[in-house]
């Protein structure tokens, strides 16, 4: 009888058609209504905060330059990748990623907590001649950005992420321009940047202290991700309280 019945549907297009809708629709009643009984689909972790004008304008250049494409930003919960690579990426932890950076292929290792791993030195090698430093890298050299100066209105940028809905206040807005500048810069007075971004890596990013590069810019872009939060004190059920 069953069988009588379903292939009787299924030569019927209007029946068809509306047994389709009755279980799509059930489907998505019951994907979409729990989103309702949450305040935020996306967890509240200490420690995230948006990025500072020299890391911005490094993400900027990271998806300029198309690492993305082979370079993943997200860890899933499974022991081969949390082994290798650290804890599970967050949802947190792109909250201020327009676009995100989860990234589908890996010709290269994900690098959602590449922050720290190696030191500015081995980044600069790394980027102007991969296989000076990974002798197997297919990666392409970028010895470019050695050589072009940073140019960024950084006040600009981070007042249009405020009016996105990133929490720039006008004090990181006034000192946009100046903190662009002093993250990257030998024995400059960082006490103001470190309140405004916390744990933001400072220094000669690229070897070069006369000058400011795209290279600075990217490489300390690449020494925060992961950084932020403190997975010693993550307590995965916080969101929930």
């Amino acid at each position: 009888m069953s069988k009588f019945l379903h292939a009787k549907a299924e030569k019927n297009l209007l029946v068809l058609f509306l047994a389709t809708f009755v279980t799509v629709s059930i489907g998505g009643i019951v994907e979409v209504l729990p989103l309702f009984t949450i305040e935020s689909t996306i967890e509240k972790v200490e420690g995230v905060r948006p990025y500072s004008p020299l890391e911005l304008a490094g993400r900027n250049i990271y998806v300029r330059e198309g690492c993305y494409l082979c370079h993943s930003q997200m860890i899933r919960p499974f022991r081969d990748e949390t082994e290798r690579y650290g804890h599970y990426s967050l949802a947190a932890e792109s909250i201020y990623d327009r676009p995100f950076q989860w990234g589908s292929k890996r010709t290269g290792p994900d690098l959602a907590r590449v922050g720290g791993k190696y030191s500015n030195d081995w980044h600069v090698r790394h980027l102007i001649d991969p296989r000076s430093v990974v002798p197997e890298s297919v990666m392409p050299g970028y010895p470019h950005l050695a050589t072009t100066p940073l140019k960024m209105d950084a006040a600009a940028h981070l007042d249009t992420l405020k009016t996105l809905g990133d929490p720039y206040s006008d004090e990181m807005i006034a000192n946009a321009q100046a903190d662009l500048a002093a993250q990257a810069t030998p024995d400059a007075d960082t006490d103001g940047l470190l309140k405004r971004y916390p744990k933001a890596a400072v220094g000669d990013f690229d070897g070069q202290g006369d000058r400011l590069t795209e290279l600075d810019a990217l490489i300390s872009y690449l020494q925060i991700l992961g950084r932020m939060v403190d997975f010693t004190k993550f307590d995965p059920g916080q969101a929930d309280r």
